[in-house]
């Protein structure tokens, strides 16, 4: 097979989009095309013969010779740039490494916004959209004491839990990506109350989806879209579900995932806490604070990650200290040993730290991270 460079990636996106825009072309039957040919323009232009080599099915060629006919890819790329959309294929590097691993993943994603290296100490959080004001303010709370420890938040965008855990995480100052099941164009962005946020979103976190610009919120999407949320998370916390919820499908996509399910506690008589309460009797984690999550996790790492990315080093020997300083005191006999620095350069390079406000010392030569 032929590697391509950069610029025939970005060039060959385009006929990623227009296959992706012909009905029946899901995860699998793109695997095949991404597998058997060198480009999706030799795929896009194949002849029958060639499309059964790649092993689809005799009435799937049809429909795609003949729905080609129909779709000029320059064109509806003119229309994805025009919205300020980009596609992020199952080749790209950049594509996300969680999502990668689970069974199903999307070969494309149509976004807004960037991923960064911190999404991936991302959690999911789902929920009703009949909320009730205790499922408020455990949302409130839970998702924006995560966002200050540095996860990530990834949810649905629909009204109810799904939004309060966006804004949360927003006011926690925190990033968060909504997936959503129509298209990310602002005339298709479900529900349409939510353009604000989606808005919001974009400025310090993701917007993103599987289906094509123009796609209407159709019931079917959901279901799919569901997997996605579990799948760029390393678990799911189910706030206040009924018997019969999408975040129980989430939660079971989690499941399948190898992914881990939390969820809250509610009263025993209300509706909206049946399907997290049967959670937790199915052996789901039971959750009463964010520290809960971080600790089963081992997410203190995303929160010294997150300490240590926001202090910029100034010199080389700060570079070095910063990959071993966080919020757990550190002896600097330790740092000595774990840096290749001597003791006068970690000495004098800490006291100028302190200064800085980047360390405090504890007492007994124990240096944190200040902030």
């Amino acid at each position: 097979m032929n590697i391509m460079s950069e610029e025939e990636k970005i060039q060959d996106k385009k006929y990623w989009n227009a296959i992706n825009l012909i009905q029946g072309f899901g995860p699998k039957r793109f695997k095949k095309l991404y597998s058997h040919f060198d480009s999706m323009e030799s795929a896009w232009k194949s002849d029958t013969e060639e499309l059964r080599k790649a092993g689809l099915e005799e009435k799937i060629i049809g429909t795609f010779l003949i729905e080609r006919q129909k779709i000029s890819p320059d064109e509806e790329m003119e229309k994805i740039e025009k919205e300020e959309v980009r596609i992020l294929t199952i080749k790209d590097d950049k594509y996300p490494k969680l999502l990668k691993e689970i069974y199903d993943p999307p070969a494309m994603l149509y976004t807004k916004g960037d991923f960064k290296e911190a999404d991936e100490f991302a959690l999911a959080v789902v929920g009703t959209r009949r909320v009730s004001s205790y499922g408020q303010q455990v949302a409130l709370q839970i998702t924006r004491d995560l966002a200050r420890a540095g996860i990530t938040i990834v949810s649905g965008m629909a009204t109810g839990i799904d939004s309060l855990s966006h804004k949360a995480s927003l006011e926690g100052g925190g990033r968060t990506i909504a997936v959503i099941g129509s298209g990310i164009d602002k005339e298709s962005i479900y529900p349409s109350l939510n353009r604000k946020l989606a808005r919001e979103i974009i400025s310090n976190g993701v917007l993103i989806s599987e289906y094509p610009i123009g796609t209407l919120p159709l019931r079917g999407h959901f279901p799919s879209r569901n997997r996605i949320i579990s799948g760029l998370a390393l678990g799911v916390l189910v706030i206040e579900a009924p018997e019969s919820s999408g975040a129980l499908i989430t939660a079971q996509a989690a499941l399948d995932q190898n992914r881990q399910v939390f969820a809250i506690p509610g009263n025993i008589y209300a509706q909206n806490s049946l399907g997290s309460n049967n959670l937790i009797k199915m052996g789901a984690k039971l959750v009463t604070s964010a520290n809960d999550i971080l600790e089963e996790l081992n997410l203190t790492l995303a929160t010294n990650y997150a300490e240590t990315k926001e202090i910029i080093a100034d010199t080389r020997e700060e570079e070095e200290l910063l990959k071993h300083l966080s919020r757990e005191p550190i002896h600097i006999d330790k740092l000595v040993e774990l840096t290749p620095l001597n003791i006068n350069s970690v000495n004098s390079t800490l006291a100028i730290m302190e200064m800085k406000g980047k360390v405090r010392n504890l007492g007994g030569m124990n240096y944190v991270i200040a902030r």
